[in-house]
């Protein structure tokens, strides 16, 4: 029991160092876990050969994962996604594979070999891409959803190659391969006809999606009838280890009949109760097939063949590159989401190691061959955080700058008293009450999505770089009389802030601001009046928040107009001493001794009581607690 102990302490510790300072370093999370398992495996040798057996095991991470991305579909999403999901997924796999056929071939082994091969290499990292991708926050672009497509058909597609992979049987690596099969898994279809096999395996799809559809719902309300959080937690993972369990049985893919049963229950009232269960474990056992993926690799392998593997890794991420590229193309992900769908997929996936196993259980690859294949996909999966660290850094500043330097700003054919600069979430609020008063306004923004939109309900809006002086000047600011400052760019704020009040001081500066701490750095640039953007909308949830645990609606506005009469009462000494901590003061001890100072006050100004409101003059008011229990 000890032994294991430490074998979990030595892979949650090596997780908890390197995950965070990969993050912090901008390298994502996977690479972190990559390159601990490489620590704590290959390099220190702190980890052996229990990293299979947990690696099968850690597998089901990939499941869970994708039983949640299934939630997040309905059929109707399916459906709607069906031309990328058979035309470019099934083109990517056929493609794919007969690429990396011809490769095996032209390097001399057997046809069955290779096509066993280019069936590997056509498969992605389902785990990699899809948690990369919600990471930096890239599911909903045209490219990430490009990239689920492909690779949900790609999961789908490994349940035929696990059919086709025993025909392509060697005779002469019959001896080979007996003596390295490991016969021990549970199969009810083994031994039937093909015929009766096909039934099993649809009865089995229909089991799963009947029994989520009907059983699911009543087993998690017998379950909630109990109020014990931990059987719901049970009762989730029990359903999706149940479809895993069922559909290895019957020599289906337990990540495909997991998303199915995702798909089942994506309208069920239990939905998000199950998904923050399951999330924990999910990202944990994620985590840690990560971290087996690096720790397995055999670094005696590779450095007696490092030149083959290094030659042949980079071939499969070319091959499959420009494969990928060229469907992109024919599909028409273009831009910035052409080469995400590409990079993103360029790699080869955890079936990969899979599907190398079954095949030198089946005979068809050599035990030498899949030893070097196994660190070409371990090493492949390696490379793919570079390839979107590649992304971030070179490929959407050039797209980013480009889309910006194709297009000229608009000629404002007009001037107002009012310049809108940044017509966002922020700024179209200010637009269209400003419209709704009748007010002229001159609207400015470099995101032509945003300005498109503008024009739409009818608001006269430019493309251009607002912080340009002579945009500025065409639409008006020597004239105008109010500008509002709404851009999403900390720097460039204050920068333009700065500029409009030295040049133009008669024009009154109203600037968003992003926290305190650029509130008072646009203070400092001169801006007339500041909001942080947070700020009132928050000030307004708390209101609802009180009125919500018993507060009367009146005295819950009393407290929020002292809490802003607090604020604005020691706004002048707060800026007065976080000048100093901007001038170089790592702490300000007279900071601290304000902020608390307004803390206590406003507690003091909470506990002040009030007279309440005679209920003949005012509304009737009922508690929320008392009115639940009254319409009962």
């Amino acid at each position: 029991m000890t032994d294991y102990f430490i074998q979990a302490f030595i892979y949650l510790i090596a997780a908890v160092i390197a995950v965070p300072l990969a993050k912090r370093f901008g390298l994502g999370s996977v690479l972190g876990y990559l390159v601990a398992g490489v620590v704590i495996g290959p390099m220190l040798g702190l980890v052996g050969q229990e990293t299979t057996t947990i690696q099968h095991f850690a597998e089901f991470g990939v499941v869970m994962m994708l039983f949640l991305v299934g939630m997040e579909l309905d059929p109707k999403g399916l459906w709607a996604m069906r031309v990328s999901l058979i035309g470019m997924g099934g083109l990517q796999v056929l493609i794919t594979a007969a690429a990396g056929t011809a490769v095996a071939l032209w390097l001399g082994l057997a046809w069955q070999t290779s096509l066993a091969i280019g069936l590997i290499f056509a498969l992605s990292s389902t785990a990699i891409v899809l948690q990369t991708l919600n990471e930096k926050g890239l599911t909903k672009t045209e490219g990430g959803r490009s990239a689920f497509s492909v690779l949900l058909f790609q999961d789908i597609a490994v349940i035929l190659m696990l059919a086709l992979i025993p025909l392509l049987a060697l005779p002469e690596l019959t001896e080979e391969g007996g003596s390295y099969a490991e016969h021990s898994s549970l199969s009810l279809v083994e031994d039937m006809p093909a015929w009766l096999h096909g039934l099993v395996v649809v009865g089995a799809i229909g089991v799963v999606i009947i029994s989520g559809h009907y059983l699911g719902p009543m087993l998690f309300r017998y379950v909630v009838s109990s109020g014990l959080r931990e059987v719901f937690t049970a009762a989730a993972l029990m359903l999706v280890i149940g479809i895993a369990a069922l559909m290895g049985v019957v020599n289906l893919s337990p990540a495909l009949g997991a998303f199915l049963a995702g798909i089942v229950l994506a309208n069920s009232e239990f939905k998000h109760e199950i998904e923050a269960n399951i999330e924990p474990f999910k990202g944990l056992l994620l985590g840690l097939f990560f971290i087996t993926v690096g720790a397995g690799i055999d670094f005696q392998v590779f450095a007696a063949q490092w030149p083959t593997v290094l030659l042949l890794v980079l071939g499969v991420i070319v091959v499959k590159g420009t494969i990928l590229f060229g469907l992109a193309m024919l599909f028409r992900v273009r831009n910035s989401n052409g080469w995400l769908f590409t990079l993103s997929l360029a790699q080869a996936g955890e079936f990969g190691f899979v599907l190398l196993t079954y095949s030198v259980q089946s005979n068809v690859i050599p035990v030498d061959v899949s030893q070097l294949l196994s660190l070409v996909v371990a090493f492949s999966m390696f490379a793919t955080p570079l390839l979107f660290i590649a992304y971030d850094r070179l490929v959407l500043p050039r797209y980013q700058t480009a889309k910006n330097a194709t297009r000229d700003a608009d000629k404002i054919e007009e001037q107002a008293p009012v310049i809108i600069a940044g017509v966002g979430r922020f700024g179209q609020i200010v637009c269209r009450l400003l419209r709704a008063n009748n007010i002229p306004i001159v609207a400015l923004d470099l995101e032509i999505e945003q300005i498109e939109l503008l024009r739409h309900i009818r608001i006269k809006s430019y493309f251009g770089d607002a912080s340009r002086s002579d945009l500025l000047e065409t639409a008006g600011i020597a004239n105008a009389r109010v500008m509002v400052v709404a851009i999403d760019d900390r720097d460039r704020v204050v920068d333009m802030v700065k500029h409009v009040k030295h040049y133009y001081p008669n024009v009154w500066v109203l600037a968003r601001a992003f926290d305190r701490g650029h509130g008072y750095q646009l203070r400092e640039a001169g801006a007339d009046d500041i909001t942080r953007e947070v700020y009132h909308s928050a000030l307004e949830l708390g209101g609802h928040t009180l009125t919500a645990m018993g507060v009367h609606p009146m005295r819950a506005k009393q407290m929020i107009d002292s809490f802003e009469q607090h604020e604005n009462a020691h706004e002048d000494e707060l800026f007065e001493a976080w000048k100093e901590i901007e001038e170089g003061i790592s702490f300000s001890p007279r900071y601290g001794e304000l902020f608390m100072k307004l803390e206590e006050a406003l507690s003091r100004s909470m506990r002040h009581g009030w007279d309440e409101p005679n209920q003949a003059e005012e509304h009737v008011w009922t508690p929320p607690e008392q009115a639940a229990e009254e319409n009962r």
